[in-house]
């Protein structure tokens, strides 16, 4: 009698790469906090039409300026305002600013990067000489000259900053795009005749991913900073608009006195999505290369 044998199912599906790089950030545990934290303050700025317990702006000038109660969860301001209807409000602009900035400024920096690291030669030479002639400007000074003469809405402050936000990450896709061109891959699709547009979009651009990625959630962050210390030296938004460097700046005088709370308050709401969303670009990063340790 043959001995019975018994057949051991091998699994033959194979991981993509996207699947990994998932499963890598979400076991980034300070990424995935960051992740949470900052769709909350999404959910919760964005929807503050909805979820604010008082309208924009709402005085009530009899009120005045009060401490947190059951009524008032963050108080009043001087003008009798729920402080914490004005920071859910505020955040809609001061989000929509670095959200802005950093998807504005990565595609500008990819794009002149791709350019000069993929065709070289007087190309590659005239845009880092324009790079570098923007990396010499002292970026504060330029921001509240330009911010004085255009105005300072919340569409011109993005544009801005992205102006002047571009640079480091076009430095970076330029080096990665200059080792990319040496690929087999790259030689391959040249060769089947692809064309320069073709080649870069199709070929090279799904390689920086992980760059464009790390870069975008650190230029969020780096605008959020940049517009609140551009509101709180007076060349950011102004009122009746508000952001949370708005808020700081018309808090400014209170430091050490029974209203101390309304400057705390928007700092805080600052470094909460300052510092989730450098978590979730140490996770993206982490998921992208995976050699590194968290």
């Amino acid at each position: 009698m043959r001995p019975r044998t018994t057949v051991i199912p091998v699994a033959t599906e194979s991981t993509s790469q996207w699947t990994q790089i998932r499963r890598r950030f979400f076991r980034h545990r300070l990424a995935v906090t960051g992740l949470i934290v900052l769709l909350l303050l999404a959910i919760a700025c964005y929807g503050s039409p909805f979820l604010a317990p008082y309208p924009e702006n709402f005085q009530d000038l009899l009120l005045g300026s009060t401490g947190p109660s059951a009524e008032h969860w963050l108080g009043t301001d001087d003008l009798g305002r729920d402080f914490f209807s004005q920071l859910l409000y505020a955040g809609r602009i001061s989000l929509s600013v670095g959200l802005g900035v950093g998807l504005l400024s990565t595609a500008l920096g990819v794009a002149v990067g791709s350019v000069a690291g993929y065709f070289g030669g007087w190309v590659d030479e005239l845009l880092m000489r324009i790079v570098d002639l923007f990396l010499i400007v002292p970026a504060i000074a330029v921001l509240a000259l330009a911010l004085q003469g255009l105005g300072t809405s919340p569409i011109t402050i993005v544009l801005v900053l992205s102006g002047l936000g571009w640079t480091v990450i076009a430095r970076v896709a330029r080096s990665q795009v200059l080792s990319l061109r040496e690929k087999e891959f790259v030689d391959a699709a040249v060769v089947l005749g692809a064309s320069p547009v073709r080649v870069l979009v199709r070929h090279m651009l799904p390689n920086l991913a992980g760059v464009i990625a790390v870069n975008v959630s650190l230029s969020v962050a780096a605008a959020i900073i940049t517009e609140s210390t551009l509101s709180f030296l007076g060349f950011g938004v102004q009122p009746p608009d508000s952001s949370w460097g708005n808020m700081l700046s018309q808090a400014a005088g209170l430091l050490g006195t029974p209203q101390m709370h309304l400057l705390i308050y928007p700092g805080l709401f600052i470094l909460v999505t300052v510092l989730a969303v450098n978590f979730i670009g140490d996770g993206l990063r982490d998921a992208f290369d995976p050699h590194a340790k968290h």
